[in-house]
């Protein structure tokens, strides 16, 4: 179950040899009678939340609990208008990205800006008319990939 919701999302009764699915993209990882592990494929941002498992037995009932955290990866673009002001962007990613110009200034603004989905978008804005550097780039880490 997820959240407060009445319908269990995945449910399997062995006694009587019934399973119960709520959603096509969940299912059990292997099988509910030796491992009742949740699989989500593919995942998406509106899974993120407070899961329960509920197992009952001739033993007693179990309860456990755990959370899902979605991330997701920006989609990275640099431009380069004619005043030569250098944009690096990372939109919609979750958590925020750190997004920024290369080379570096201390005349560079940054902003953020809060989707109502929970993704962010950062933007790096730099200047560099009278830069020695011919060229810009931009450098943009996140935890959904191991690559800057």
């Amino acid at each position: 179950k997820i959240k407060c919701s009445t319908c269990s999302l995945l449910a399997c009764r062995s006694d009587h040899n019934e399973t119960r699915n709520c959603s096509e993209r969940m299912m059990w990882k292997y099988s509910p009678d030796s491992d009742p592990a949740l699989c989500i494929y593919p995942v998406n941002l509106g899974d993120e939340g407070n899961y329960t498992c509920e197992i009952a037995s001739s033993a007693g009932n179990f309860l456990f609990f755990s959370s899902l955290t979605v991330i997701v990866p920006p989609t990275v673009n640099l431009t380069c208008d004619k005043s030569r002001v250098a944009a690096c962007q990372a939109s919609a990613g979750k958590p925020a990205a750190d997004a920024s110009c290369i080379p570096a200034s201390n005349h560079g603004t940054e902003e953020e800006v809060h989707h109502p989905n929970g993704t962010v978008t950062s933007v790096s804005y730099i200047g560099w008319v009278n830069s020695m550097f011919p060229t810009a780039a931009c450098l943009v880490t996140h935890p959904a990939t191991n690559q800057t």
